[in-house]
């Protein structure tokens, strides 16, 4: 019998910044002073719209892959997340798994390209595996 905690049944993203519209607002108004960032953000946002390729990356990936703010994250999310935001995480059936943190999300300088690459470079490195199953 195969175990599956090392299978990525979805993945959550972490946004450092609250939702609705206030929070938007505030971030929006942060990051044209430049008191505010978010290196998730401008992985998957340009200006106020999602980017076509990380619209595209989404069936790539597999997996599902939910998108919260600060103020919307679920507690399990809230514990494997806090003072690490923003960040990745895969949900596995032995838990939650950081897979990209600030650093590594900064890094990748707003590209979905090299967020792809990282992403699966780092869940090899956390030895988990890719829900084939659906």
């Amino acid at each position: 019998m195969t175990s599956t905690s090392g299978v990525i049944r979805r993945l959550v993203g972490v946004y450092h910044a609250d939702g609705g519209l206030r929070g938007e607002l505030a971030y929006l108004v942060g990051k044209v002073r430049g008191t505010a960032s978010c290196a998730l953000c401008d992985v998957t946002h340009h200006g106020l719209g999602r980017k076509r390729e990380w619209r595209d990356l989404q069936p790539e990936l597999g997996v599902p892959m939910e998108l919260v703010h600060l103020n919307e994250r679920s507690p399990a999310v809230r514990a494997a997340s806090e003072d690490r935001t923003p960040c990745v995480l895969a949900v596995t059936d032995g838990g939650l798994v950081v897979l990209l943190g600030p650093d590594e999300l900064a890094a990748l300088n707003g590209s979905v390209a090299r967020f792809a690459e990282a992403l699966r470079a780092a869940a090899t490195l956390a030895g988990l595996r890719w829900d084939d199953v659906g």
